[in-house]
Protein backbone atom coordinates (compact mmCIF):
# COMPACT_ATOMS: atom_id res chain seq x y z
CA UNK A 1 0.00 0.00 0.00
CA UNK A 2 1.38 3.70 -1.01
CA UNK A 3 1.04 5.87 1.94
CA UNK A 4 -0.14 9.06 0.70
CA UNK A 5 2.30 11.97 2.63
CA UNK A 6 1.12 16.15 3.13
CA UNK A 7 4.51 17.72 4.73
CA UNK A 8 3.62 20.93 6.31
CA UNK A 9 6.75 23.52 7.06
CA UNK A 10 6.93 27.41 6.40
CA UNK A 11 10.61 27.12 5.98
CA UNK A 12 10.81 26.21 2.14
CA UNK A 13 14.34 24.07 2.29
CA UNK A 14 12.58 21.69 5.13
CA UNK A 15 10.23 21.26 2.71
CA UNK A 16 12.38 20.15 0.04
CA UNK A 17 14.69 18.07 1.90
CA UNK A 18 12.05 16.18 3.73
CA UNK A 19 10.29 15.67 0.18
CA UNK A 20 13.55 14.47 -1.14
CA UNK A 21 14.14 12.16 1.53
CA UNK A 22 10.80 10.29 2.01
CA UNK A 23 9.90 10.90 -1.46
CA UNK A 24 12.17 8.22 -2.40
CA UNK A 25 10.40 5.35 -0.35
CA UNK A 26 8.91 3.18 -2.61
CA UNK A 27 5.71 3.15 -0.86
CA UNK A 28 5.73 6.63 0.62
CA UNK A 29 3.91 9.33 -2.25
CA UNK A 30 4.16 13.11 -1.23
CA UNK A 31 0.69 14.51 -2.29
CA UNK A 32 1.26 18.58 -0.94
CA UNK A 33 3.10 20.39 0.52
CA UNK A 34 1.91 23.25 2.58
CA UNK A 35 4.35 26.38 4.18
CA UNK A 36 1.05 27.34 6.65
CA UNK A 37 -1.53 26.06 8.92
CA UNK A 38 -4.38 27.41 7.26
CA UNK A 39 -3.55 25.73 4.17
CA UNK A 40 -3.89 22.65 5.17
CA UNK A 41 -7.74 21.93 5.08
CA UNK A 42 -7.93 22.56 1.27
CA UNK A 43 -5.06 20.96 0.88
CA UNK A 44 -6.33 17.92 2.83
CA UNK A 45 -9.80 17.83 0.93
CA UNK A 46 -7.96 17.90 -2.21
CA UNK A 47 -5.23 15.71 -1.72
CA UNK A 48 -6.49 13.02 1.18
CA UNK A 49 -3.29 12.59 2.74
CA UNK A 50 -3.22 9.17 4.96
CA UNK A 51 -0.36 10.97 7.14
CA UNK A 52 -0.16 14.49 7.48
CA UNK A 53 4.03 15.58 8.49
CA UNK A 54 3.13 19.01 10.64
CA UNK A 55 5.87 21.44 12.01
CA UNK A 56 4.76 23.18 15.64
CA UNK A 57 6.21 26.74 14.65
CA UNK A 58 4.53 28.53 11.87
CA UNK A 59 3.06 32.04 11.01
CA UNK A 60 -0.70 32.35 10.62
CA UNK A 61 -2.03 29.03 11.93
CA UNK A 62 0.42 26.65 14.17
CA UNK A 63 1.11 23.62 13.64
CA UNK A 64 -0.88 22.83 17.15
CA UNK A 65 -3.88 24.87 15.93
CA UNK A 66 -4.01 22.83 12.72
CA UNK A 67 -3.58 19.63 14.14
CA UNK A 68 -6.64 20.58 16.75
CA UNK A 69 -8.88 21.84 14.17
CA UNK A 70 -7.66 18.54 11.40
CA UNK A 71 -8.14 15.75 13.99
CA UNK A 72 -11.73 16.95 15.25
CA UNK A 73 -12.90 16.20 11.58
CA UNK A 74 -14.36 12.91 10.53
CA UNK A 75 -12.02 10.34 8.69
CA UNK A 76 -9.07 13.08 9.47
CA UNK A 77 -5.27 11.82 8.68
CA UNK A 78 -3.33 10.83 11.06
CA UNK A 79 -0.95 13.85 12.24
CA UNK A 80 2.92 13.00 12.68
CA UNK A 81 4.30 16.10 14.64
CA UNK A 82 7.88 17.63 13.23
CA UNK A 83 9.46 19.93 16.11
CA UNK A 84 12.87 20.93 17.19
CA UNK A 85 12.19 20.16 20.97
CA UNK A 86 11.57 16.85 22.67
CA UNK A 87 10.12 18.13 25.73
CA UNK A 88 7.35 20.64 25.36
CA UNK A 89 3.64 21.71 26.35
CA UNK A 90 3.44 22.59 22.86
CA UNK A 91 3.82 18.88 21.69
CA UNK A 92 1.51 17.58 24.69
CA UNK A 93 -0.91 19.91 23.42
CA UNK A 94 -0.12 18.23 20.27
CA UNK A 95 -1.04 14.89 21.40
CA UNK A 96 -3.67 15.50 23.14
CA UNK A 97 -5.11 17.02 20.03
CA UNK A 98 -4.97 13.51 18.65
CA UNK A 99 -1.48 13.42 16.86
CA UNK A 100 -0.08 9.82 16.84
CA UNK A 101 2.92 10.92 17.69
CA UNK A 102 6.19 13.16 16.83
CA UNK A 103 9.68 13.11 15.36
CA UNK A 104 12.48 15.66 16.06
CA UNK A 105 13.80 17.93 13.04
CA UNK A 106 17.62 16.19 13.55
CA UNK A 107 15.87 12.81 13.61
CA UNK A 108 17.70 10.12 11.03
CA UNK A 109 16.42 10.31 7.90
CA UNK A 110 15.70 6.36 8.08
CA UNK A 111 13.75 6.63 11.31
CA UNK A 112 11.58 9.25 9.96
CA UNK A 113 10.86 7.38 6.94
CA UNK A 114 10.06 4.41 10.04
CA UNK A 115 8.00 6.81 11.92
CA UNK A 116 5.80 7.56 9.23
CA UNK A 117 4.98 4.25 7.96
CA UNK A 118 4.21 3.25 11.53
CA UNK A 119 2.00 6.21 11.68
CA UNK A 120 -0.05 5.71 8.42
CA UNK A 121 -0.48 1.76 10.28
CA UNK A 122 -2.25 3.48 13.19
CA UNK A 123 1.14 2.75 15.65
CA UNK A 124 1.36 6.39 17.36
CA UNK A 125 5.49 6.71 17.54
CA UNK A 126 6.44 7.89 21.11
CA UNK A 127 8.86 5.96 23.59
CA UNK A 128 7.49 5.09 27.06
CA UNK A 129 10.40 7.48 28.20
CA UNK A 130 9.76 10.57 26.45
CA UNK A 131 6.72 9.97 27.14
CA UNK A 132 6.93 10.21 31.03
CA UNK A 133 9.02 13.25 30.18
CA UNK A 134 6.68 15.07 28.59
CA UNK A 135 3.79 14.41 31.40
CA UNK A 136 5.78 15.70 33.80
CA UNK A 137 7.06 18.73 32.02
CA UNK A 138 3.27 19.94 32.14
CA UNK A 139 2.06 18.23 34.71
CA UNK A 140 -1.21 19.77 35.89
CA UNK A 141 -1.31 22.70 33.72
CA UNK A 142 -4.09 22.87 31.75
CA UNK A 143 -6.41 26.10 31.41
CA UNK A 144 -9.02 26.17 34.35
CA UNK A 145 -7.86 23.09 35.71
CA UNK A 146 -5.02 21.98 38.79
CA UNK A 147 -3.23 18.95 38.96
CA UNK A 148 -5.82 17.30 41.71
CA UNK A 149 -8.96 18.81 39.22
CA UNK A 150 -7.03 17.42 36.45
CA UNK A 151 -6.71 14.04 38.19
CA UNK A 152 -10.16 13.25 40.02
CA UNK A 153 -11.47 14.18 36.33
CA UNK A 154 -9.58 11.59 34.56
CA UNK A 155 -9.97 9.00 37.21
CA UNK A 156 -13.68 9.61 36.93
CA UNK A 157 -13.57 9.18 33.29
CA UNK A 158 -11.45 5.37 33.90
CA UNK A 159 -13.76 4.26 36.35
CA UNK A 160 -16.58 4.02 33.67
CA UNK A 161 -14.76 1.13 31.78
CA UNK A 162 -15.03 -2.08 33.09
CA UNK A 163 -12.60 -3.57 35.11
CA UNK A 164 -10.74 -5.48 32.16
CA UNK A 165 -10.58 -2.77 30.30
CA UNK A 166 -9.17 -0.36 33.06
CA UNK A 167 -6.38 -2.77 33.38
CA UNK A 168 -5.30 -3.19 29.77
CA UNK A 169 -5.62 1.12 29.60
CA UNK A 170 -3.30 0.92 32.37
CA UNK A 171 -0.67 -1.42 31.04
CA UNK A 172 -1.15 0.98 28.06
CA UNK A 173 -0.19 4.22 30.27
CA UNK A 174 2.87 1.86 31.21
CA UNK A 175 3.84 1.82 27.64
CA UNK A 176 3.08 -2.15 27.29
CA UNK A 177 3.20 -3.30 23.75
CA UNK A 178 -0.39 -5.35 22.67
CA UNK A 179 1.72 -8.75 22.95
CA UNK A 180 3.10 -7.38 26.75
CA UNK A 181 -0.15 -6.76 27.81
CA UNK A 182 -1.98 -10.20 26.28
CA UNK A 183 1.02 -12.01 28.18
CA UNK A 184 0.42 -9.95 31.19
CA UNK A 185 -3.24 -10.56 31.57
CA UNK A 186 -3.12 -13.55 30.24
CA UNK A 187 -5.18 -13.14 27.16
CA UNK A 188 -4.88 -13.16 23.45
CA UNK A 189 -3.54 -10.03 21.52
CA UNK A 190 -6.56 -9.53 19.31
CA UNK A 191 -8.92 -9.37 22.74
CA UNK A 192 -5.92 -6.75 24.21
CA UNK A 193 -6.88 -4.97 20.50
CA UNK A 194 -10.57 -5.27 21.06
CA UNK A 195 -9.98 -3.36 24.51
CA UNK A 196 -7.66 -0.61 23.71
CA UNK A 197 -10.87 -0.08 20.99
CA UNK A 198 -13.28 -0.81 23.43
CA UNK A 199 -11.50 2.17 25.57
CA UNK A 200 -10.73 4.49 22.59
CA UNK A 201 -14.61 4.70 21.92
CA UNK A 202 -15.75 4.72 25.75
CA UNK A 203 -13.59 7.60 26.60
CA UNK A 204 -13.49 9.91 23.19
CA UNK A 205 -9.99 9.51 22.45
CA UNK A 206 -8.14 9.02 19.40
CA UNK A 207 -5.31 6.92 19.90
CA UNK A 208 -3.07 5.19 22.73
CA UNK A 209 -1.26 7.85 23.09
CA UNK A 210 -4.08 9.45 24.58
CA UNK A 211 -4.79 6.77 26.65
CA UNK A 212 -1.41 7.01 28.06
CA UNK A 213 -1.94 10.14 28.78
CA UNK A 214 -5.47 10.44 30.60
CA UNK A 215 -3.85 7.33 33.06
CA UNK A 216 -1.56 9.79 33.76
CA UNK A 217 -3.51 12.03 34.83
CA UNK A 218 -5.35 9.85 37.30
CA UNK A 219 -2.42 8.26 38.55
CA UNK A 220 1.27 10.25 37.93
CA UNK A 221 2.89 7.57 39.58
CA UNK A 222 1.62 5.28 36.89
CA UNK A 223 4.29 4.91 34.31
CA UNK A 224 7.59 5.63 36.45
CA UNK A 225 8.37 1.82 36.13
CA UNK A 226 8.20 1.87 32.34
CA UNK A 227 12.07 2.81 31.52
CA UNK A 228 12.15 0.19 28.45
CA UNK A 229 13.31 1.40 25.25
CA UNK A 230 10.85 1.73 22.28
CA UNK A 231 7.68 2.94 21.05
CA UNK A 232 4.19 2.91 22.17
CA UNK A 233 2.09 0.23 20.32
Amino acid sequence: MTIRLLIVDDDPLVRAGLTFMLGGAEDIEIVGEAADGTQVAPLVERCAPDVVLMDIRMPAMDGLTATEALRARPGAPEVLVLTTFHADEQVLRALRAGAAGFVLKDTPPDRIVSAVRRVAAGDPVLSPAVTRQLMTHVAGTSPGAGPDARRRGAAGRLATLADREREVAYAVGRGRSNAEIAADLYMSVPTVKAHVSRVLAKLGLNNRVQIALLVHDADPATGDGADRDGDVR
